[in-house]
This record gives C-alpha cells, structure tokens and sequence, in this order.
C-alpha cells in the first residue's frame, strides 16, 4: 500500500484495524521493559534518591507534549496546504492525546519540583512556556466543538496550531535563554549525553514506550473519528430525506 493511498479513509480504516493489535502488544512489551528497568536497573541519585524515578514518567512526556504539537503541525499544512483529506482528522484526534501529554508533565514535574526546589510551581521560563502550551491544546480542542462546520472548524485550528508553533522553539530553548531552575539539555546535545548509561537506557526505553503510546492512541483516535464522521453525514442524510419526504 503506498502512503498516498492513505488518503482513502476506508483504505486507513483497513490499515489501522490491522496494525493496531500489534502496536497495543508493542507498547505493553516496551513499557514492561521500561518499568524493570526504570524500578530494578537504573540507581537512585546520589542527591535525589528514589525521587529521580519520576524523571523515567516525566521526560517522555515532555518530549511528547512538543512532539505532539509538532505532528499538529504537519497535519495542519495538510489541510491549508496540500488538502489531504485526512489531515484534518489527524489534528483533531491528536489534540486531547497532546494536551494529556502536557498535563502529565506539568503534574509530575510539580512532584518532582516539590522536594527539589520546596515548591510544587515556580514561574520559570520553561513551566511558563509549557503551562501555555497546554492551555493552546485547551484552546485548539474548544475550537473544534464550538464550530460546527468540520471545514471551517479544520482552517480555524490549522492556523491557530501554526501560530502556536512559536512556543514550541521558547520551550526547548528557554533553559538557554534566561536563567531557570531547569537544567541544560543532557541527553541530545553537542558532545554526547551527559547522563549515564545506567539511567540514560532506561529513559531512552520509556521515551520510545511513551511515542508508541501516542501512535497507538493517534491510530485509534483518527479511526473513530472517521467513523463519527460517517455517522454524522449519514444522519444528516437521513434528515434531508424526512424533510424531503414531509415537504413532498
């Protein structure tokens, strides 16, 4: 199947009731990996202790709630730009997954924050600029059930995700920018990780755990929302035909 054919949502359909199964089983095995080594490999921190655990929860989904923003932005010029039919879809199931990514991070960087800094919240660049990200997810998934028009609701939350997309750079970079209780970059950066193996693989295999979880959940998501649509069109024809037949 080649991946304009994609564009057909029954041809989607297909594929997504095929390939879900197998990236629910992939997921459980990656996250079951994940917490071994999460709870049974990687030491506690020498200053943190056990509490450095919520790092294994908390930096995937960080990673996610931009990474997420990111496929939103993909999906977006596939509706102003190129039109493909199911950029739209893409968008809007993505939406809520993103902005549960989000919380997530800010929740369990309040717990972590707690007995780091002795406070759950501080105004920093970054939580700042994550806090905002999050209320842009609200904001985005309030669009879509405000306007009724699919079309219109489609071109209204492709340039509101696109000029969001500005943050995105703010939140990555704040840490380098101004002065905050975040620490640099340490996994990806010039010079190699500064973390150790011990920690540094265990992370890694909850990163990957946490995308497959996305993907898993995107799939499903732009799979029913396929299949509300058609219920949607199919009601409506049913209510032009009652109309039609009582006019008649």
């Amino acid at each position: 199947m080649a991946l304009i054919d994609l564009a057909n949502p029954t041809r989607f359909l297909t594929l997504a009731t095929r390939v879900l199964p197998w990236l629910v089983g992939l997921t459980l095995a990656l996250f079951a990996v994940g917490l071994y080594l999460t709870f049974f490999v990687a030491p506690d921190d020498y200053q943190q202790g056990a509490v450095v655990k919520i790092m294994f929860i908390h930096v995937p989904n960080a990673w996610l709630s931009m990474f997420v923003w990111g496929v939103m932005c993909v999906a977006a010029l596939g509706t102003l730009v190129w039109r493909h039919p199911l950029a739209d879809v893409a968008a809007k199931a993505a939406a809520p997954i993103g902005a549960a990514f989000t919380f997530l991070a800010l929740a369990t960087g309040s717990l972590w924050g707690r007995p780091m800094w002795g406070t759950y919240w501080v105004w920093d660049a970054r939580l700042t600029s994550v806090l905002v990200l999050f209320l842009m997810y609200l904001g985005i998934i309030a669009l879509w059930r405000t306007v009724e028009d699919p079309s219109r609701a489609a071109r209204a939350a492709a340039i509101l995700t696109l000029v969001g997309a500005i943050n995105i750079p703010i939140i990555k970079f704040s840490v380098d920018w101004w002065n905050t209780l975040h620490q640099p970059a340490s996994v990806f950066r010039a010079g190699g990780s500064a973390i150790d193996k011990s920690i540094l693989v265990p992370l890694l295999v909850m990163a990957v755990a946490f995308t497959l979880l996305f993907l898993t959940l995107h799939v499903a998501a732009m799979r029913n929302e396929i299949l509300r649509r058609r219920i949607r069109t199919l009601r409506l024809l049913q209510a032009r035909m009652t109309n039609a037949g009582a006019r008649a």
